[in-house]
């Protein structure tokens, strides 16, 4: 239930801070007072999109908070799915609009998404305006007020659940069907694709491999030579380096015993001489293995032009990748030959869900049957009582043929209100006092069927006569009877005003070279005054303070 509304530098607002009761509540004020400002306030903090416009000229940002009485546990889910701190009896939504065009919200000064506020926003408020009437032409709202009459919330909550399956696995089967028939179409390139690749007995270091070995096969003699004379200059000449060092170690032994430092010498030049040695016979070694081989070498360039020739036909450009090719196509043609298996497993899925799915849009339909029957009943009785003794109203329920997302049934309202006339569709036959009081009642019915906190209708009695509004009031103060309800009605008629348990005033006060909208709680000599103007106009009559009067006794 909205407890504070808190609003600073919107529109034409500097500053509101107006505390709201429970019970029947009525908001009044001339045209362009500023009750829409009020609404648009609220608005923002259900989530509404935000406009810097809206912020008041020269300041940088508008603040509008409000503070609501939650009254139950039933909202602390929300709460905790969204880490918010839960707060039973003053639960505080903020929105803060920049000049910058940025914004802001806060859920219990928890920074908070706009989804977020709409999700909890439509948990405590609902606000009815003009333009909501032509809700009454669309079939899902139609639906939504029945399954709302009819309890069906958790039984439709499964289905759509169960309907959101049934339509993956309707789109599975068929992009599987869909690849099976472009597989199987290219399924004899693929084959010689892989064969190709296959055949080719790739290993994936081979390339560099076989680069390399090609490299010293052609370049056979000259390897041979370099190390044949590598080898010479190293231990086969005379004049080797290997002899070289022999001598040397040989002249420093002799002066071993009688100069020192020749110790470090020799074991230096030892070990560069086991070193030397060591290479040397490895080059010796090697060079007897390089040999001119032109069947090898053949060989080779071929099995080289085997791999170029791949890489360059599937755009590739290391056999690593040749082989992650062969693999996906080793893949797609397992998925072909296992595609029809695939598309049984699934059609037999889809089947199950297909009869879970209609047994739930089953028991859905009769439970809107038995609903629309209570719902025409109460409609019918409502509407007599608000002028119209000879309503009639009817639901046509039709099945469909395919599933739906809410169901397997088609809803249209019938309404005539005059004795013996033809039913036709409500938005093509009713006016517009008739359109208003039916939503009043649908949204009377609405109300006793689920625990909404706070209701606000914006001059839902448009187009009705004084004596239907105060029935419209009576239904409004019937409706904001129930424990920890709140209704709000933004009129013009003095007969509704006059049912309020408490009354607000929007005004307009010109100060300082600008307009300020300002809203107050009116007393009882100021709430004789207010509906008495509503009554005369600008001049004041004692007729009307008396009428005044009069509708405030009653």
């Amino acid at each position: 239930m909205l407890k504070t509304l808190i609003v600073q530098n919107y529109s034409l607002i500097e500053q509101l801070n107006i505390n709201f009761q429970n019970g029947f509540s009525v908001i009044t004020g001339e045209t362009g007072a500023g009750k829409s400002i009020i609404l648009g306030a609220l608005g923002l903090l259900l989530g509404a999109r935000a406009d810097s416009k809206t912020i008041r000229h020269g300041k940088a940002k508008c603040i509008i908070e409000g503070h609501f009485s939650l009254n139950s546990n039933k909202l602390k889910d929300f709460f905790d799915d969204n880490d918010f701190e839960f707060e039973l009896d003053d639960c505080i939504i903020r929105r803060e609009i920049y000049a910058s065009g940025k914004s802001r919200a806060f859920i219990n000064d928890t920074p908070a998404q706009l989804s977020q506020l709409k999700e909890l926003g439509e948990k405590l408020i609902d606000i009815h305006s003009q333009h909501k009437n032509l809700l009454l032409n669309n079939e899902g709202f139609q639906l939504e007020i029945l399954d709302t009459v009819a309890h069906n919330h958790e039984l439709l909550i499964e289905y759509k659940n169960n309907y959101l399956i049934y339509k993956s696995l309707q789109q599975d089967l068929a992009n599987i069907k869909e690849q099976a028939r472009k597989n199987k179409e290219e399924e004899d390139y693929l084959n010689f694709q892989f064969n190709q690749l296959n055949e080719a007995n790739l290993e994936i270091e081979e390339q560099n491999q076989l680069e390399e070995e090609l490299g010293i096969l052609s370049h056979s003699e000259e390897i041979k030579s370099s190390l044949y004379s590598c080898n010479n200059l190293l231990q086969d000449s005379d004049i080797s380096i290997l002899s070289q060092l022999r001598n040397i170690l040989s002249q420093l032994k002799n002066v071993d015993k009688f100069y020192t430092p020749t110790k470090e010498w020799l074991e230096r030049l030892e070990s560069s001489y086991i070193e030397l040695k060591d290479i040397a016979d490895d080059i010796e070694s090697k060079g007897d293995d390089v040999e001119y081989n032109p069947e090898r070498m053949e060989y080779v360039n071929e099995r080289l032009n085997t791999i170029y020739t791949l890489e360059k036909k599937h755009n590739k450009e290391t056999v690593a990748e040749l082989l992650e090719l062969k693999e996906s196509l080793q893949k797609k043609l397992e998925l072909i030959s296992n595609s029809d298996e695939q598309i049984n497993l699934i059609t037999e899925k889809l089947n199950k869900q297909r009869e879970t799915l209609s047994s739930l849009a089953k028991k859905l339909s009769e439970k809107r049957k038995s609903g629309a029957n209570n719902l025409v009943k109460q409609m019918i009785e409502t509407l007599s009582n608000l002028g119209m003794p000879n309503v009639q109203f009817q639901i046509d329920l039709k099945g469909t043929k395919d599933f739906r997302v809410n169901g397997t049934d088609e809803i249209s309202f019938l309404f005539n209100a005059n004795k013996g006339g033809k039913l036709q569709e409500l938005s093509q036959i009713a006016s517009g006092g008739e359109i208003a009081r039916v939503m009043l009642s649908l949204k009377s019915l609405m109300a006793g069927a689920t625990d909404l906190p706070t209701l606000i209708f914006d001059e839902i009695d448009t187009g009705v006569s004084g004596s239907i509004a105060d029935k419209m009031a009576i239904i409004m103060k019937q409706m904001s009877k129930s424990e920890n309800r709140q209704v709000i009605s933004i009129t013009h008629l003095p007969q509704i005003a006059s049912r309020g348990t408490v009354h607000y005033k929007v005004f307009k006060e010109d100060k300082d070279n600008e307009t300020l909208s300002h809203i107050v709680v009116l007393n009882t000599e100021e709430r004789v005054q207010e509906i008495a103007h509503m009554l005369s106009g600008e001049n004041l009559t004692e007729a009307a303070i008396n009428n005044a009067k009069e509708l405030l006794r009653q």
